[in-house]
């Protein structure tokens, strides 16, 4: 397995990482790769994305249209039928 080694770390983000370790009873190497898995998608991670994103567009393509907007109410003493003409 490759090895990463990270020089320079801001004092202020390597207190938070070991803060973040901490709390997650964890090493900072363990927090580190945790972060990186759910930060920077891997290939195959980028194309399920591009696939359920053009599934989602092949659905919203064929959906119908919906019934369109509602008729306003009917006003009191006109039938609903003067309203739709606009009587």
């Amino acid at each position: 397995m490759p090895t990463l080694y990270v020089e320079n770390v801001p004092k202020d983000l390597y207190q938070a990482l070991r803060a973040r370790a901490r709390k997650n009873r964890s090493s900072i190497a363990a927090e580190v790769i945790a972060l990186l898995k759910d930060n920077v998608p891997t290939p195959a991670e980028l194309k399920r994305r591009k696939r359920a994103f053009e599934e989602l567009m092949r659905l919203q393509a064929s959906t119908p249209p919906g019934p369109g907007p509602a008729k306003p109410p009917a006003k009191p003493g006109k039938k609903p039928s003067e309203v739709d003409l606009g009587i």
